[in-house]
């Protein structure tokens, strides 16, 4: 450093008070005390060229003084302090004396030393002062983050750490957290000793640059990298998937260890300055972490398609949940465009979820496919549609934040049937339930208008019953019964069975209608295989039919079942007791009577499985999460659609 650097640092005016007292003014006590002085400063040369790095020794050259022996670094501390102390009487008294100058060489030296000892404790303990290291023991300091080395004896600070912090800890601490420990100290007390030597550039130069290459490559192995909007533009789903998982754990790991822990070692080492402290953490970090903040806005901004929504919801919630968090470590001035990106991050997010959200429900109202599902099973809009609702309610803490902005394409007045339960409360959002109740009477009204492109009026009521028990069931099994309550349930449970039982009247009528009213009244045999006849015709056409039909809900279809045996197999039974004896023994009259009552039970047991269809229909299981989710982006491709309703025809 200059000679005009070192005095403008050291040279300290005397105020008239201290320069009129007789003591320190007499010729005598000058001369005793620059003989002390030049003692103290002999002891330093003694020391400080005994480890000047650029000596032939290689000893020096290859031994760092903090590994070798503490109580020789402690010396060394101290005897550069007393050098410190030594130049500002000097300055004082003489600045352009020749002992200030050889003190000012002196010093330069202890300075390229601990400059060199600095680099070292950090380079070699790269490992010991990681981020998730000094994140754990951060409870653990030697004294208040903002308090001065030098209002604390020398001996004591270097003490304090290896001695009675590690005495509290006892065997809670490791060998790796007393290793990084000992380093913060070391480092923090050559941080101390060069800034308040003048030499503070060189220390924070050092500590910046070992410090942002140790940040910078392990945001690379967590997979931060620098990706521009138009590249994210042009990525397959498949790969921006992968990169939206890698950040989501990414921002985890950032800003939960490494982020934190980083902030923690600039307080630690630079605990004397606020200021020093905040400029280093500002260098170290902000790059990494506007490249971390900034790659979901990218996201958020590219093209908005189905699939995207839930990998969106989960970077929203990502930074939600961490928000506290980066708030707290980016807490500095100099760091407020980290937290602004964040922000902007969050922002652009929720718009882009609201628009999602608006095209779903402006997809559902627009599907015009008039492809019919073979024998009346649930359409593939009602699968699609219930999963991503059933997903979209997972998220309602997050969505709670975005439903505000998400306007419905219409403002309708629910019907009440369709409104969740009037005292429902459970500290559910009541926009969120009334949005959710809407896109489930979109759904519905759509369904029904495709119920209508069946020509059989029974097919059409169990298509109804069949995507109505299907939203029921989404809903019992998923939140969404939180939200909608058991009274919507149970109104939209008796719709399905109001289908139902059109289902059956209108689907059994005719073969209901062969049997006469009066099952034992008299009938001349003549009279009676016509009946029989006719019975056997419409119950053959009715079974023909509906052994295509299915009852996706095994449970409901047995009970359907079970409701038409008891309805229909009754009456015949009786019917059948009171005219087959008369009319057996007759071949003709045989062949009239072709069905027992056990043969209608066997019939019936093969109707309404969709066996032509060669499948069962959809299962009605509880699907997981994971499950779900994998459907969603299978379902949510305009292709796949495609795909299925294709199927559909087929079929």
């Amino acid at each position: 450093m200059p000679r005009k650097g070192m005095r403008s640092v050291f040279f300290k005016p005397s105020s008239p008070s201290s320069s009129s007292s007789q003591p320190s003014s007499s010729p005598s006590f000058r001369n005793f005390t620059v003989s002390l002085i030049e003692d103290n400063i002999e002891s330093a040369r003694t020391l400080i060229t005994k480890w000047d790095t650029g000596q032939s020794d290689s000893y020096a050259r290859i031994t760092p003084l903090f590994n070798a022996n503490r109580r020789e670094a402690k010396r060394y501390l101290r005897a550069v302090k007393d050098l410190q102390s030594a130049m500002h009487y000097l300055i004082a008294q003489d600045s352009s004396s020749h002992t200030i100058i050889q003190a000012q060489s002196l010093m330069q030296l202890a300075m390229k030393r601990l400059q060199h000892e600095f680099y070292h404790i950090l380079s070699a303990n790269r490992d010991h002062l990681d981020p998730e290291t000094v994140s754990s023991r951060s409870s653990f300091s030697t004294s208040d983050h903002r308090s001065s080395a030098s209002d604390f004896d020398f001996d004591e600070i270097l003490s304090a750490v290896s001695e009675d912090e590690f005495r509290i800890a006892g065997d809670s601490i490791t060998e790796t957290e007393k290793a990084s420990m000992l380093a913060m100290a070391d480092l923090k007390l050559i941080a101390e000793s060069m800034i308040s030597s003048g030499y503070g550039r060189e220390c924070i130069n050092t500590y910046k640059s070992v410090r942002k290459s140790i940040v910078d490559e392990a945001l690379f192995h967590l997979g931060v990298e620098q990706l521009s909007f138009s590249r994210i533009q042009k990525m397959d789903w498949e790969v921006l998937e992968l990169k939206i998982k890698s950040w989501l754990n990414a921002i985890k790991v950032a800003v939960g260890t490494l982020f934190y822990g980083e902030r923690v070692l600039c307080d630690q080492v630079f605990a004397t300055s606020e200021k020093v402290a905040e400029s280093c953490f500002a260098e170290i970090t902000r790059d990494g972490a506007m490249l971390l903040f900034g790659f979901p806005e990218h996201v958020a901004k590219s093209k908005k398609t189905p699939e995207k929504m839930f990998r969106t919801l989960d970077m929203y919630e990502a930074i939600i949940d961490n928000w506290p968090q980066i708030e707290s470590i980016f807490s500095f001035e100099s760091t407020s465009a980290v937290r602004s990106q964040a922000v902007d991050s969050l922002v652009k997010l929720g718009k882009a979820i609201s628009t999602m959200l608006a095209d779903f429900e402006t997809a559902i109202q627009k599907e015009s496919s008039k492809r019919l599902v073979p024998g009346g099973g649930v359409h593939p809009l009602t699968s699609y549609v219930m999963n991503y609702i059933t997903l979209l309610a997972d998220y309602s803490h997050v969505l709670a934040d975005i439903v505000a902005d998400w306007p419905l394409t219409s403002q309708p007045s629910l019907p009440e049937s369709y409104l969740p339960s009037p005292n429902h409360e459970d500290g559910r959002s009541s926009e969120i339930t009334v949005r959710f109740a809407w896109l489930i009477l979109v759904l519905l009204c759509k369904i029904d208008t495709k119920a209508g492109l069946y020509k059989d009026a029974a097919l059409s009521y169990l298509f109804l019953a069949n995507n109505l028990q299907y939203v029921v069931v989404k809903v019992r099994t998923s939140e969404l019964s939180g939200f909608l309550g058991e009274e919507w349930l149970t109104k939209h449970e008796s719709k399905v069975t109001e289908y139902v039982s059109k289902y059956e009247r209108i689907g059994w009528s005719k073969v209901m209608s062969l049997l006469p009213e009066n099952l034992t009244a008299d009938m001349p045999p003549e009279k009676a295989k016509v009946w029989f006849r006719n019975f056997n015709n419409a119950f053959h056409e009715a079974y023909r039919k509906q052994t295509s039909w299915i009852v996706s809900d095994p449970k409901m279809r047995e009970e359907v079942k079970a409701s038409i045996e008891a309805k229909l197999v009754t009456r015949y039974a009786e019917f059948y007791e009171a005219y087959r004896v008369g009319l057996m023994g007759n071949n003709e009259s045989d062949s009239a009577v072709r069905f027992s009552p056990d043969d209608l039970r066997n019939y019936l047991s093969d109707i309404l499985h969709g066996l032509r269809m060669g499948t069962s229909g959809s299962s009605f299981s509880s699907q997981s999460s994971s499950s779900s989710r994998r459907s969603i982006r299978l379902w949510a491709s305009k292709s796949n659609m495609t795909h299925a309703y294709n199927m559909c025809d087929r079929a």
